[in-house]
């Protein structure tokens, strides 16, 4: 009996230290602490926690960041007045040996007839017209008689005086920017293709952005994708606002689009690219008036402007009469002066249109666009 508790009781003691040897971990063999996800690098979340059990394959993917695109930085463009005197060596290279030509000319010892008639030739073949250039040419030949002999600055001065009196000096050449109550002042640009007609509307932004106008660009020449994203870019460096539309958009749409935008936005000008119709398209002619009149059915249009190329002569003219009888015609813009000896085309433009040339390209720069100022034209072709 007394061995079977002695048995029983040693049976107890071993299962007892069993046990214990079991719980206790092995020596050597710490168990790594329990990680919560709280303590993890970076953060991890309940997304991450199921990725991380998850095959590779069913991974989500890492979202990649997207650069920040690099902010057009604004420019601040000069102001208009005086472009043109700064410009000025740029039209004296195309212009001084229509000038020179009439100086030579005018400064002989005795002008005969085959002089005079020089001289008228000199003056059409600047295509200043031919009813112009006789005009001209009879007028310098009274003024000649009547002084007798010539210094060469006496001649100078007579044929400046001459030139700035048929270009048209007292004519109003500002830009109508200027509204009664808050409605902005709408400008329309108008011309057939190539004439610079989208370029002149970006460059115009910036002469009265550069005057201290805030401006708004409408993109209603939709027949050519180019032509919004030329008016985008313009926009974005001088901070002003493009209203566009898809490719095929109805023009009158988003020109009205533009001036809507323009009167809740409360900017000082709105600017209206149009097509550049072919003038002998009679249907396209038709829908640049439906432009206008739809225009005006919220806002008065305070500017038609005319680009016309200045190399183009006689054949610019042509597309000038024909703009002249759908709409409205306020002024001309006359592009690539620089490029031509044809100065003379100033005058016949305003005597055929009865309107003023108001501003003038100069070249291929975004602040060569000028406010058109007779005296210094003249000053530039004749010379110092």
């Amino acid at each position: 009996m007394e061995f079977v508790i002695v048995v029983a009781a040693l049976v107890v003691v071993a299962l007892v230290v069993g046990g214990v040897l079991l719980v206790r971990p092995r020596a050597g063999r710490p168990r790594p602490p329990v990680e919560r996800p709280s303590e993890r690098a970076g953060g991890a979340t309940a997304v991450d926690e199921a990725d991380a059990g998850a095959p590779p394959a069913e991974r989500a993917p890492p979202v990649e960041v997207p650069p920040q695109r690099p902010a057009v930085e604004i420019e601040k463009p000069p102001p208009g007045a005086g472009r043109l005197v700064r410009l000025r060596a740029r039209l004296a290279r195309s212009q001084t040996t229509f000038g020179k030509t009439l100086l030579g000319l005018l400064s002989r010892e005795t002008l005969d007839d085959d002089a005079w008639e020089e001289i008228e030739d000199t003056l059409i073949t600047a295509d200043m017209g031919t009813t112009v250039a006789r005009q001209v040419t009879d007028d310098l030949r009274t003024r000649v008689q009547v002084l007798g002999t010539r210094t060469p600055g006496e001649v100078r001065d007579m044929l400046k005086e001459e030139l700035v009196k048929q270009i048209g000096p007292d004519l109003d050449r500002s830009l109508h920017t200027e509204t009664p109550g808050e409605r902005p002042a709408v400008l329309m640009v108008v011309g057939v293709n190539g004439t610079g007609k989208t370029t002149t509307c970006g460059k115009l932004g910036r002469v009265l952005v550069g005057d201290g106008k805030t401006v708004l660009l409408g993109a209603a020449d939709t027949f050519r994708a180019a032509a919004a994203d030329q008016l985008e870019t313009w926009g974005s460096r001088v901070g002003a606002q493009v209203v566009r539309r898809d490719e095929g958009a109805d023009p009158a749409s988003v020109a009205f689009d533009a001036v809507k935008q323009g009167i809740d936005t409360k900017v000082d000008v709105v600017i209206v690219d149009t097509a550049g119709r072919l003038h002998t398209k009679t249907g396209l002619m038709d829908e640049l008036g439906k432009v206008k009149r739809v225009v005006e059915k919220q806002a008065m249009v305070d500017e038609v402007l005319l680009v016309l190329d200045a190399t183009t002569g006689q054949n610019g003219m042509q597309q000038a009469r024909v703009f002249a009888e759908v709409v409205n015609i306020t002024g001309v813009v006359l592009t690539k002066l620089d490029g031509t000896a044809k100065g003379g085309i100033v005058v016949q433009v305003q005597r055929e249109l009865g309107v003023p040339v108001k501003l003038v390209g100069l070249g291929e720069g975004p602040d060569d666009l000028a406010p058109f100022e007779p005296e210094a034209f003249v000053d530039a072709i004749l010379g110092e």
